[in-house]
């Protein structure tokens, strides 16, 4: 049996800018990062004839080419891997909740099945590889955040060019500005689920249709660049700063990106002393994000907590996927 372990993603600032119908015209950049919960994927060899796959429900198949689940399916198929199998996968986190568990579930995938295979790949193959299967061969309409961020840990800046290189940056941050980043960053669940591909579909045609939502994406990639600077000067009030103009952005540029009471708390969130805020990934639900000095925090969870929000304490991830037990 081998077992990996792959952290969620985290997105800092510049997040949009990692789609390809952006990056292929004005180059990407953002800053984004891994947190401590997790995909774990477990792959073994199976006695019996067939391959099953367990995961929200389960599947029992004769070939591997009969697989319901996409990703499992095609990584199998990527890897070319025939063998009957025992693929198992159990998260911290649910799905739909903009923390990239698609990203993490295919980097995991793949890592566990390179060392099925007696493979060991780099972090950055395993990211690209995430890539090909998400956006070129299920024609997901997703960037390549998620999938380096998974892959590598930690808070770093990615910068894609044209051709969709992507270079990977860790930023040079100090313990306390990690420590004031986890202690002031407060997510709350909103209890909304939603399909990321359907929100980040509707920014493309948004973005493409319209020349100042095009331009919004820019100034969100220049937000994402002052982030980084305000973190590496150990000011991550600033940061929180940020944060506000960051969402302003994101919401103009589609309208699923919010509904009524996601703006109802986030604007309780402000006059309860919270300095900014942004809801998590594409957008329309999941987890909000705000930041908060200490002095604040008493009053913001009392008031999310009434509102029936639930929070979800968080600290950084340093190693990306892993493989946490292989018995081979």
């Amino acid at each position: 049996m081998i077992i990996s372990k792959t952290p969620f993603r985290l997105s800092i600032g510049g997040g949009g800018t990692d789609l390809p119908f952006y990056y292929k015209k004005h180059k990407a950049s953002l800053v984004t990062s891994a947190i401590d919960k997790y995909m774990y994927i477990s792959v073994n060899r199976r006695f019996h004839k067939g391959t099953k796959v367990s995961y929200a429900t389960t599947e029992n198949v004769e070939t591997n080419k009969d697989i319901k689940h996409p990703i499992v399916r095609e990584v199998l198929r990527f890897l070319k891997i025939d063998d009957d199998l025992d693929i198992t996968s159990i998260a911290d986190v649910t799905s739909g909740a903009g923390l990239g568990s698609s990203s993490s579930f295919t980097v995991g995938l793949l890592n566990a099945l390179h060392v099925y295979k007696g493979e060991y790949i780099s972090k950055k193959m395993l990211a690209e590889e995430a890539c090909y299967i998400e956006m070129d061969v299920l024609k997901e309409p997703v960037g390549k955040q998620d999938q380096y961020a998974a892959a590598f840990g930690g808070i770093i800046h990615l910068k894609i060019n044209q051709k969709g290189a992507v270079a990977v940056t860790p930023l040079s941050l100090t313990f306390d500005t990690i420590r004031e980043l986890e202690n002031n960053i407060l997510l709350f669940y909103t209890g909304y689920t939603r399909s990321a591909s359907e929100v980040l579909l509707e920014q493309k045609n948004q973005a493409e249709k319209h020349y100042d939502k095009m331009n919004y994406l820019t100034k969100i990639k220049e937000i994402g660049l002052e982030v980084q600077k305000a973190l590496e000067s150990d000011n991550p009030k600033r940061f929180g700063d940020w944060l506000k103009i960051h969402w302003d952005l994101k919401k103009s540029i589609t309208s699923k990106m919010t509904n009524p009471k996601i703006d109802d708390w986030y604007n309780l969130s402000l006059q309860n002393g919270a300095l900014g805020g942004k809801i998590i990934g594409a957008g329309g639900g999941g987890f909000l994000m705000f930041y908060v000095e200490n002095q604040h925090q008493r009053s913001i969870r009392e008031v999310m907590k009434k509102e029936g929000l639930v929070e979800f304490p968080i600290r950084f991830d340093f190693d990306g996927t892993k493989i946490i037990f292989n018995s081979r």
